[in-house]
């Protein structure tokens, strides 16, 4: 198997077989939602914080099989990480959908996968949605964006 089929694989099976998928409406999550308007993806997540560990990341929400997988990609590898850990993944996986190779691909884990999205400008949007509603969620519940 070819890695763009290994790639393709990984997201089809986040896309049909999504992992924390589901909102939980908690008072002690902060949610967050963000849209693409260029593509109408949306996006709900909802992160637990405590003591600068992720215990929990949930994401919701509708678009294409790039934004739905990516989502859950992007909570499976988050949780139980510092948030400082998570910023510098966040800060990796924006730099693998344009083209960069990140100092460690295995520390990204399933989201090595969404490498291929450089090769479509119109997706990084689309990859990007969830990773991008997690920084803001992780920025608002540190107060001054660093936690």
């Amino acid at each position: 198997m070819d890695l763009n089929t290994l790639y393709r694989t990984v997201i089809m099976d986040n896309y049909k077989n999504p992992k924390n998928k589901g909102l939980t409406n908690r008072d002690d999550y902060h949610f967050v939602h963000l849209n693409n308007p260029s593509c109408g993806d949306e996006m709900n997540v909802e992160v637990k914080v405590e003591n600068g560990i992720i215990k929990d990341i949930r994401q919701d929400g509708h678009g294409c099989s790039i934004s739905m997988s990516s989502a859950s990609v992007m909570s499976d590898l988050l949780i139980g990480k510092t948030v400082e850990e998570a910023r510098k993944l966040i800060t990796d996986f924006y730099g693998v959908v344009i083209g960069q190779t990140p100092e460690d691909e295995d520390a990204l884990g399933e989201a090595i996968a969404y490498m291929g999205v450089r090769q479509f400008p119109a997706r990084v949007k689309c990859a990007t949605l969830a990773w991008k509603a997690i920084e803001k969620g992780l920025d608002e519940v540190s107060g001054d964006g660093r936690q």
